[in-house]
């Protein structure tokens, strides 16, 4: 469900700065903010000195994740007292919480504006009442908004865009706040997605990253499923590569797969959280799978696409998980050969079924298992990048090195970050690549002309 979006431009003149918390959604999100506020007429800016506005874009997911945000949003205490007409506005996951929300208004009264996921067709309205001195408090919705279409976007690199085709989700992972912040799936329509897609194109953008909680779910009950919708993208054309997460395994199937393997552009890195290699704790999560299913997915994946990168999630020490569980885990990962993994230990998130389950492991040993989960996947991410040196990967150049700035970088179809010499007209541009060396997080190469 999506409706257009258009507001009046008040030309608003003064400094912003947006600080941004979490996954690539916010980061998105942020990028729309940013379209607002130029449009409003606001100069956005890189540090917080001297600015008239303040937006901090928050994140729920983890416990330290909302420790720090506080910790933050206290410190600026003292900017508001050295300027009076600075606004403060707090918005995303964590002010969806409605207790945090109260907390945060209760804790930090120099704040001006709180906002929960779906208000932010409302900015404009919002901020013009706060500068015309109204003080708004907070603005939840306890209802799925419609998703507004044609927001403005500022994007943070030239060469690559976040595209959100779909908002919320209906998993209720029993870890997870996400569904109670975000809402329930909602996706945007094919056409409006491909006409981005294409704007962005013309402008100069060449990598697409295509969101969503569960990229697989995308169009659910309509004509056009994510499989349908990524071979639609696939054959735009053009010359350009086509990325998107988050997928969930229990609705990847075998056809998605197929049309990864036979497309043009659609990236061969497939990101698939596994969280737990025990079917005890998969079930316990609420993940809709077993084990045998998941290493099933991923060996036909690797049989149909060539040079297939897979990537994953994995929680140490969900609440009941003991050592044979943690095993089990850790020979998953050894079978599944995962070429980097994002590793976590359990966090509980109030409000989640996970945050009642009784929890008899100390931190001390998860932290203990969490070590040597990360020895293993090091180990074997190390052997993985070492295994393409010697060969030419077609790289699309993004900018400068990441491992030395005297370098350029880009990134592989398969989504290995390659650092190599060359001058900065190559910026933009695909190249071709010879891997000389693996450090243990990238690759070194040279043009092959």
């Amino acid at each position: 469900m999506s409706n257009s979006y258009s507001f009046e431009v008040i030309n608003i003149k003064g400094k912003a700065y947006i600080r941004t918390y979490g996954c690539q959604q916010n980061f998105a999100d942020s990028e729309k903010i940013c379209g607002i506020l130029t449009l409003l007429g606001y100069t956005i800016v890189y540090n917080d000195d001297d600015v008239d506005l303040m937006i901090f874009n928050t994140c729920a997911i983890r416990e330290n994740a909302k420790d720090r945000i506080f910790g933050n949003i206290g410190a600026l205490k003292h900017k508001k007292l050295k300027n009076p007409k600075l606004r403060i506005v707090i918005c995303g996951c964590l002010t969806q919480q409605r207790d945090i929300a109260e907390k945060v208004k209760k804790t930090f009264p120099f704040v001006d504006l709180i906002l929960g996921t779906n208000q932010l067709n409302s900015l404009p309205e919002l901020l013009a009442g706060l500068f015309n001195g109204s003080k708004h408090g907070v603005i939840l919705s306890d209802e799925d908004e419609p998703i507004a279409e044609n927001l403005p976007v500022v994007r943070d690199s030239k060469y690559k865009a976040n595209i959100s085709i779909m908002y919320g989700c209906d998993n209720y992972c029993t870890y997870c706040i996400v569904p109670y912040v975000r809402g329930r799936e909602r996706s945007r329509s094919a056409a409006k997605i491909m006409e981005e897609v294409k704007s962005f194109y013309y402008e100069g953008c060449r990598e697409f990253l295509l969101l969503g909680q569960n990229v697989n779910s995308y169009g659910k009950g309509t004509d056009v499923n994510f499989n349908r919708l990524i071979n639609y993208i696939d054959n735009i054309p053009g010359d350009f590569i086509i990325n998107f997460m988050t997928s969930h395994p229990k609705d990847l199937t075998k056809e998605l797969i197929d049309t990864i393997a036979d497309s043009k552009k659609i990236s061969y890195r497939l990101h698939l959280p596994v969280q737990s290699g025990s079917d005890r704790i998969l079930e316990a999560m609420n993940r809709g799978y077993t084990r045998r299913e998941y290493l099933e997915l991923i060996n036909y994946a690797k049989s149909r696409i060539p040079g297939l990168s897979l990537t994953t999630d994995i929680i140490v020490g969900f609440p009941g998980e003991d050592y044979a569980d943690f095993s089990e885990t850790i020979s998953l990962m050894k079978e599944a050969r995962f070429d980097s993994a994002y590793t976590f230990i359990y966090s509980k998130r109030p409000g989640t079924k996970a945050a009642e389950l009784p929890d008899y492991v100390s931190e001390e040993q998860k932290s203990i298992w969490f070590r040597e989960l990360l020895s293993v996947q090091s180990k074997i991410g190390e052997a993985a990048l070492n295994g393409y040196v010697g060969q030419t990967l077609r790289i699309f150049c993004t900018g400068k090195g990441r491992s030395d700035e005297k370098l350029l970088t880009g990134k592989s179809r398969n989504g290995f970050i390659v650092d190599f010499p060359g001058n900065d007209e190559k910026i933009g541009s695909f190249v071709n690549i010879k891997i000389i060396r693996a450090l243990n997080w990238a690759l070194i190469g040279e043009e092959i002309k």
